[in-house]
């Protein structure tokens, strides 16, 4: 009897990373400026601490299987570590029940460990929300879902890294080329884009002599990038919501939310619509690095 060997299922053409023509100098430059303003406010490795204490409560909260019985305070206590969410969740959560959120963020998870599902995920979690000015939050709050329940899997996808709608963040201040403003940038923010940026600035770092913890010195790194935008370019919006004198760190800090509580007191800033402070509850606070001292 003879048959027929059954055909092999064609698979979807695997897409080619971009190219990503990043300038060694400018990292370099942005590198040896974050270890020198980290030094007042108790080093690099403090910050990397703050931010492996961020993501233990998001895996703590939202990667252990529990999503399903996540409280709206629990939420809360997120939401304060996600600088643009926590200045604007306020308003949707008094004209939503908070149960809605729950399940976006559950559909959002589904089948986290399939990066490949990532986009998909993030897309319509977004658009689960009204396309708006005042939902912008949404893509953010999803990236650092994403990224700090499985950071060695999803990088930080969040607007400030890259905006393809506006062609402005991280990507194109370490761009390499002679006028930045004026260069042309051909990238998507999707899922590959970030983790071939992610693959470059974490070779950079090894070649400079860091080998654990990549994922967050990659955070702390962009983080002290933009902030450097913001300082030097950032408008009056902007320096109206970052601006301190006298602490380097202070945006690099409020870009990743390390900001978010105050150590001795346990409020937070976050923004509820009644005007009620929220306060981190269950959980330890993370320790945000001290100011500089003004010598006397």
């Amino acid at each position: 009897m003879f048959g027929f060997a059954p055909q092999a299922e064609k698979s979807a053409p695997v897409p080619s990373a971009p190219v990503l023509d990043l300038s060694g100098h400018r990292l370099r430059r942005a590198f040896e400026n974050m270890v020198q303003s980290a030094e007042p406010t108790g080093g690099v490795e403090r910050y990397i601490t703050a931010l492996m204490l961020k993501a233990s409560l998001f895996e703590e909260l939202l990667g252990k299987g529990h999503i399903d019985k996540l409280t709206k305070e629990e939420f809360l206590d997120l939401a304060a570590f996600v600088t643009p969410v926590r200045r604007r969740i306020g308003q949707w959560l008094a004209d939503n029940d908070f149960s809605i959120m729950r399940q976006r963020l559950i559909e959002l998870l589904m089948g986290w460990s399939d990066t490949a599902s990532a986009d998909e995920r993030i897309a319509g979690f977004v658009a689960s929300f009204p396309a708006d000015k005042a939902h912008r939050w949404v893509r953010d709050l999803a990236a650092e879902v994403l990224h700090f329940t499985a950071p060695d899997r999803y990088p930080l996808m969040c607007r400030w890294v890259w905006d393809a709608k506006v062609k402005t963040g991280v990507l194109r201040e370490i761009w390499h080329a002679e006028d930045v403003d004026a260069a042309k940038i051909d990238a998507d923010d999707d899922y590959l884009m970030h983790s071939t940026l992610s693959e470059e600035l974490q070779g950079f770092l090894a070649a400079e002599g860091v080998f654990r913890d990549l994922p967050f010195y990659t955070d702390l790194l962009m983080a002290h990038v933009y902030a450097a935008y913001i300082n030097d370019r950032g408008g009056q919006y902007l320096r109206t919501d970052f601006s301190m004198e006298g602490d380097p760190m202070l945006h690099t800090r409020r870009m990743l939310g390390l900001d978010a509580v105050d150590t001795e007191t346990g409020r937070t800033r976050l923004r509820l619509i009644d005007g009620q402070a929220h306060f981190l509850g269950g959980t330890p606070a993370l320790p945000e690095p001290e100011a500089p001292r003004a010598h006397s």
